[in-house]
């Protein structure tokens, strides 16, 4: 039901995403994102005409006065989704579904979960720049808007990841959520530090990390030639010694994301294309629920 190859293959963003996410919270008993709350300010004596199902009895029944409660609305969440498309995001490996499809689902997921509990969501794409901007907005229409641009939007290009990042925490007003979606090949040093600014003003900042398992295992047999999608730069790999090598290179990659990322109180969640889409974001999602983090 929540094979990637099988959804990517469904053109309707808007109906798979809303699959996605049914499948994702069910047996979570509230949401994973903090949206809209009320928070109790101050009392004042009851007027006529006040709606009565504010008046605090208990202290009618202390004080035989009658008080009513007034409340301080908390700003609703503000979501932006910054999604990687580059070049680099077009590979698919064996699995069949490239870590572009797959994020794109991700991201159409999640902006649909923000905007069901009633939230702003909003949408960056980048690669060598920004290449698409929505504003973090409510409701169904402006949901429908981001989720067929991001049924546009195709992979391609080099990455320059720090200017995009930068401006898209600009973008963002006031506090609030931001989850970076990408392969995270661009290490450039600004890159860590757009994300400790995000995490320094106060935003939530999530960066979800997608891979195809074959990046991980270098399972090819022989020699190989292999080219970096976005630079056209060729390498040969020659047997069993330089797979090694290989490898030891990528986990020593990912280390460095997972501790940079913990260094600044970042969430750093990865996912592989051939996960389905519901145990890539159940796991995460409930420990956010359960323990408040990932």
């Amino acid at each position: 039901m929540f094979d990637p190859s099988a959804l990517a293959a469904i053109a309707d963003l808007e109906l798979v995403s809303k699959r996605v996410v049914d499948g994702t919270i069910a047996g979570l008993h509230r949401s994973p994102f903090h949206g809209y709350s009320a928070e109790f300010s101050q009392y004042r004596h009851y007027r006529p005409g006040d709606d009565l199902k504010y008046v605090d009895w208990k202290l009618f029944a202390r004080t035989d006065r009658l008080y009513t409660k007034q409340f301080r609305e908390t700003t609703n969440l503000v979501a932006q989704i910054a999604l990687d498309t580059s070049a680099s995001m077009d590979y698919a490996g064996t699995s069949g579904t490239t870590k572009f499809q797959y994020a794109r689902l991700l991201a159409a997921a999640l902006a649909n979960l923000v905007s069901r509990q009633g939230d702003a969501v909003g949408l960056v794409t980048y690669a060598d720049a920004i290449r698409q901007y929505l504003p973090s907005r409510g409701g169904q229409a402006h949901l429908r808007a981001l989720l067929l641009t991001l049924g546009r939007v195709e992979p391609g290009g080099g990455t320059n990841t720090a200017p995009a990042l930068a401006r898209t925490i600009d973008l963002l007003k006031r506090r609030g959520l931001l989850v970076v979606i990408s392969d995270l090949y661009d290490e450039d040093e600004q890159v860590e530090r757009a994300i400790m600014r995000a995490a320094h003003i106060g935003h939530e900042t999530i960066v979800v990390h997608v891979l195809a398992r074959d990046e991980l295992t270098l399972p090819f047999r022989g020699d190989v030639e292999i080219e970096d999608p976005e630079t056209g730069q060729r390498v040969t790999s020659n047997g069993a010694a330089s797979a090694r090598d290989y490898r030891a290179a990528f986990s020593a990659f990912l280390e460095r994301w997972r501790e940079r990322c913990a260094t600044y109180g970042v969430d750093y969640v990865r996912v592989f294309t051939d996960m389905p889409l519901d145990a890539a974001l159940r796991g995460y999602l409930r420990r956010r629920v359960l323990g408040g983090g990932g």
